[in-house]
């Protein structure tokens, strides 16, 4: 049986918007997500608020999805603090192929027919 689905590979990079920073922000910091993981270079930081903002959105950026989800469209997020004019790009970069069993220990569903 066939126990394999895909996830993206994510870019989530810090772009200007129309106002001025307030926060930590630097044009061009990002990190990486791949599968499960957070991936940072070395010496990057990231503002704790806005990745608290962010974290909800990446598993379902990650996922395939129906061509008129917003989630499909839409890739910019707004910094949390009101004041601040930065924005946050989530771009697919890549896929990658995981295994059922190999990131679970419960077992997969059975289809219905």
């Amino acid at each position: 049986m066939d126990d394999s689905f895909e996830l993206y590979d994510l870019k989530v990079e810090v772009v200007e918007g129309e106002k001025p920073y307030v926060c930590s922000h630097h044009t061009g910091d990002h990190f990486l997500v791949e599968g499960e993981n957070l991936v940072f270079e070395e010496k990057t930081a990231f503002s704790l608020y806005a990745l608290s903002a962010l974290l909800p959105l990446l598993p379902a950026k990650q996922r395939p999805l129906q061509k008129n989800d917003w989630m499909e469209s839409d890739e910019y997020i707004a910094c949390p603090d009101p004041n601040c004019g930065a924005r946050f790009k989530i771009s697919r970069i890549g896929k990658r192929v995981f295994s059922h069993h190999e990131v679970t220990a419960v077992p997969a569903r059975e289809e219905k027919e």
